[in-house]
């Protein structure tokens, strides 16, 4: 008989493991959901998105795809007026703009970290404080309560 597995569990101090840094939080399919929820409600879920096409676009083995998704990442998020374009600064998407044409898997490397700063010195202390936060931590506390105590 197969073992069942689950990893889309968080791991045993779930939300309360989030506050550790935004890499926990990033790396925790239902901490990431947390934050891309969050992150909309502020009007910026725009980095999220960016910052995930990024980790996606690292990953491409193909040479094709290389230059595809280089161009899709261009065009929603680094070209101005684009779709859900990012706020960075001007030298950083001169210098994407300029290399699109022969894209490498490092293209978007330094977007992707003034986004990432971005997001873990201003949005995920706000998200931290935040009540939906306060209500996940809130809700895992009643339900761990509830494990160890049946007759509450």
């Amino acid at each position: 008989m197969p073992v069942k597995c689950c990893f889309h569990r968080s791991p045993p101090r779930g939300t309360m493991a989030w506050m550790e840094s935004v890499d926990t939080l990033l790396a925790n399919k239902d901490g990431l959901a947390a934050f891309r929820t969050f992150l909309k409600s502020e009007f910026s879920e725009e980095n999220i998105e960016f910052w995930l096409a990024c980790e996606d676009f690292k990953k491409t083995k193909s040479a094709a795809k290389i230059a595809s998704k280089a161009q899709k990442i261009y065009s929603d998020f680094i070209q101005a007026d684009a779709p859900k374009e990012i706020n960075i600064d001007f030298n950083t998407r001169d210098r994407i703009t300029q290399n699109i044409s022969e894209p490498s898997l490092q293209c978007f490397d330094n977007a992707q970290r003034l986004i990432y700063s971005l997001m873990a010195k201003d949005c995920f202390p706000r998200f931290l404080k935040s009540e939906a936060y306060k209500e996940l931590v809130n809700k895992q506390q009643n339900g761990n309560q509830k494990r160890w105590l049946p007759f509450l």
